[in-house]
């Protein structure tokens, strides 16, 4: 199973992110969406799960969840958009990995067992910061996280 991961598109999805997207069975939006258009798009490519990002204030957002519990078989997921406001021990609670954006930096680390991943932004450029997305590998009870470097 292949979960899609993206962040941070702040109104603006890419080609080149849909590109990289497409094909897996599930997608995650980590916040900062930008507009209803956005989850239109994404859900044509697969099922979607979003949480909401501090910029998401408009009435479009009301709905969506600050956090989200997900398995998919024996893996849980944890997500939320800023990794500071992290409220729970992910390991404690049997999380697997943790996915966040906000940050706009990739990020794929290993802590007290369980696994942090940013996709990194895939909207508008932030400072030199590189755009991208994510991509979570699931067989069985394994995983594998592979973020991707968009050429935009």
């Amino acid at each position: 199973m292949q979960i899609g991961l993206i962040a941070d598109t702040h109104g603006l999805l890419r080609p080149e992110a849909l590109a990289a997207l497409r094909g897996v069975d599930h997608l995650i939006h980590a916040g900062d969406i930008g507009g209803p258009h956005i989850l239109a798009e994404l859900e044509r490519i697969a099922p979607l799960s979003v949480v909401r990002g501090n910029n998401d204030q408009d009435d479009w957002a009301d709905g969506i969840a600050e956090h989200l519990t997900l398995s998919f078989g024996a893996i849980r997921l944890y997500v939320l958009h800023d990794l500071k406001q992290l409220a729970i021990d992910p390991r404690a609670e049997g999380i697997d990995v943790v996915i966040a954006g906000h940050s706009h930096k990739p990020l794929q680390e290993e802590r007290d067992g369980v696994l942090f991943l940013n996709p990194g932004s895939a909207g508008p450029r932030r400072f030199k910061l590189p755009i991208g997305v994510g991509i979570l590998h699931i067989e069985g009870d394994q995983f594998r996280a592979e973020l991707i470097t968009l050429n935009v």
